[in-house]
């Protein structure tokens, strides 16, 4: 008994000195990592983007292209093509932008406001939305106007709606697309007035207010921008301007505000891309918007086209896009029920 007993006590005391030891024992230090290698510098852009367009030549996104991609291909050392694809109000672009465009960072588009988001809001059939969008830069916002041609008979806005009250319906009124800005502007001054016209849309403002110069149609609501030029060499005639104060370009027309509609709206013209365009193509597209909205050079081209810059980038676009669908669902809301067909 003594041999075993004294045999259980070294066992006993072996364990507790292995358990001193391993409590003792300094943790092995974990091999420091190797730092992970710096990204490669970007190369975007390495070849022409291209510049989707949903309307015909000679409208308001037309115009915004060619004012903006000069700078934007001084500022990404490339050069871009636009590609007209005009039709259902801009939605057979902004679906393909949408769905079918690689999301590369090489495919950008005019997203014109409220159109962009008007589409799908008011025909469930369009299927897009901005959420499928990657909101780039908000570049102007162009006041909308009432233009007719020089031979117009209608040489005043009390000219117009004179017409107008003694032939409900019948003045034929162009605009650049159901559902775009010029479709919404006359829906809030129908409401205002009390007065209804007879709408005749196009594929885009330059059919427009080429239609209303040619005399094919009554009057064109349109955007001021687009028409500036016109109105400067004399091919057409401002009736009234839905901004908020009076054109300093135009100072003698009078807004409808103070001809007794109380319209204020107009078109903002910007940029997006696929969603989910490489974070480096983004921050590259984005700081080439913020150049150009820096250049003294642009500022004056869009001082002498009659535009309004209003510089919106990033994150701050995708609000404001946000926000105006919310505003346009409203307004939509309110008068679907006599536009169902």
């Amino acid at each position: 008994m003594s041999r075993k007993r004294n045999h259980i006590v070294v066992v006993l005391l072996i364990v507790a000195l292995m358990f001193t030891l391993i409590a003792c024992a300094k943790p092995t230090a974990a091999p420091t990592p190797a730092p992970a290698p710096a990204p490669a510098e970007s190369n975007y852009p390495e070849k022409p983007i291209t510049n989707l367009m949903g309307f015909s030549p000679g409208g308001g996104s037309d115009q915004l292209a060619q004012l903006t991609v000069p700078f934007l291909s001084k500022n990404l050392n490339t050069t871009f093509t636009n590609v007209y694809k005009p039709g259902a109000t801009g939605a057979i672009a902004w679906t393909e932008l949408a769905k079918q465009t690689k999301n590369d960072g090489y495919t950008i588009s005019v997203t014109p406001t409220p159109m962009l988001m008007t589409n799908y809001i008011m025909n469930p059939d369009i299927t897009y939305t901005i959420e499928e969008l990657e909101p780039l830069a908000n570049v102007v916002t162009d006041p909308a106007v009432i233009a007719v041609g020089v031979d117009s008979p209608f040489k005043t806005y009390e000219d117009f709606v004179n017409a107008v009250k003694a032939e409900p319906g019948k003045v034929t009124v162009g605009n650049s697309g159901t559902g775009g800005d010029d479709f919404f502007t006359v829906l809030m001054w129908e409401q205002q007035t009390n007065l209804k016209v007879q709408m005749v849309p196009f594929q885009g403002d330059g059919p427009s207010w080429q239609a209303a110069q040619g005399g094919k149609i009554d009057a064109s609501f349109t955007n001021l921008g687009i028409t500036y030029p016109q109105v400067k060499a004399g091919n057409l005639r401002i009736l009234a301007i839905f901004s908020a104060e009076r054109s300093k370009l135009l100072p003698d027309v009078s807004t409808a505000k103070e001809l007794g509609a109380n319209v204020v709206t107009g078109a903002s013209r910007g940029y997006s891309a696929p969603k989910g365009i490489p974070a480096d193509a983004k921050a590259k597209l984005l700081d080439a918007f913020d150049e150009m909205f820096k250049d003294p050079e642009f500022v004056a081209a869009c001082e002498k086209q009659g535009l309004e810059i209003d510089a919106m980038i990033g994150d701050e676009y995708g609000k404001f896009l946000k926000d105006n669908e919310a505003a346009y669902k409203d307004i939509w809301n309110a008068v679907k029920d006599q536009y169902k067909s």
